[in-house]
């Protein structure tokens, strides 16, 4: 927006940055477009193109054969950073079913699909309890089924949540649990019930596992060809074949499994693999240091000053690991 312009309410701006996004993404906006998205009058439509005139008088041009407008040669974003990954996340949502084509902005999506993955299935009220719970500070009372051999069946126990986390597949809450007296991750869609609302246990201030980082170094797997390391490169943003992934201990095996970096990437087929960790050897001893151990598909990390709870070494492989 040029400076010194008046300040623009929510509403019209919002409306300003849709004009934008269609000129740039769609090539070209019209009146009606403006109408069926905001529902808003045809007077409206008419003057929020105007003010776009006003604010951008170089980026659109009326195009009387088509009755809209285009965007023109030396067209400049002013309401709108264009970004990919928010496009394709619109196309995404769409693609999903999350997400009607008409609220996504875009006029006509492009034929696609993704690789789909099975849906889970989380209660709201659940979902609504935990949000609670991390807002107001409280523990709370779940309903969980856990894969634990020893714990079978669906049990009651207390935990007190701080945070969400989110594997690329499914969403877990973060949280201290009352019942085993460490942090954990309680997968949503296991939380069967919520009950009462009860006085806190640790929060996430003292969950060291979440509040701490590593940095994973990742570059281009080295049996790739120069080109090919060049363009896996780019496609991560690489800089000089190196680009730095800072994640929460507690996120780090989640991380690096959806990478394929679990093990040593170097000696696996670089047409599969395409990137490698830098540090492998300081990546391994962070996995460590996170002391993670696994409850057959549980995770399970470990705090310092928890109390004993048996140790489990971390396994060679990986294809035991949590599905």
């Amino acid at each position: 927006m040029s400076e010194g312009a008046p300040a623009l309410n929510w509403g019209v701006e919002r409306r300003l940055e849709f004009i934008e996004f269609r000129l740039f993404w769609e090539g070209g906006v019209n009146r009606s477009d403006i109408i069926q998205t905001f529902d808003v009058s045809v007077p409206q439509a008419s003057k929020d193109l105007t003010l776009y005139q006003e604010r951008a008088p170089k980026n659109a041009i009326y195009d009387k054969s088509a009755k809209r407008y285009v965007a023109s040669a030396c067209f400049s974003p002013i309401f709108l950073k264009p970004d990919p990954d928010t496009y394709l996340s619109r196309m995404r949502a769409i693609a999903e079913g999350i997400t009607e084509p008409e609220d996504s902005w875009i006029a006509k999506p492009p034929e696609m699909d993704i690789a789909l993955t099975p849906r889970r299935s989380v209660d709201p009220i659940v979902l609504r309890t935990i949000i609670g719970g991390i807002r107001e500070n409280r523990s709370i009372e779940i309903r969980y089924q856990s894969m634990n051999r020893e714990r079978a069946d669906p049990m009651w126990r207390r935990m007190t949540p701080h945070a969400f986390g989110y594997d690329g597949f499914r969403w877990h809450a973060r949280a201290y649990c009352h019942l085993d007296h460490k942090f954990k991750d309680f997968l949503l869609p296991r939380i069967l019930e919520a009950g009462d609302m009860g006085a806190p246990g640790l929060g996430g201030e003292h969950d060291a596992l979440w509040q701490e980082t590593f940095d994973i170094e990742i570059g281009p797997h080295p049996r790739l060809t120069p080109s090919q390391r060049s363009v896996v490169a780019k496609d991560y943003g690489m800089i000089n074949e190196r680009v730095v992934l800072t994640v929460r201990y507690a996120m780090l095996f989640y991380v690096l499994k959806r990478l394929g970096l679990l093990g040593d990437a170097s000696q696996l087929d670089p047409r599969s693999q395409h990137i490698v960790a830098l540090n492998a050897a300081e990546t391994s001893r962070a996995l460590k240091r996170a002391e993670i151990e696994f409850d057959e598909v549980d995770r399970v990390p470990r705090i310092a000053g928890a109390p004993d709870a048996p140790r489990v070494a971390l396994p060679n492989k990986t294809d035991g690991r949590p599905k």
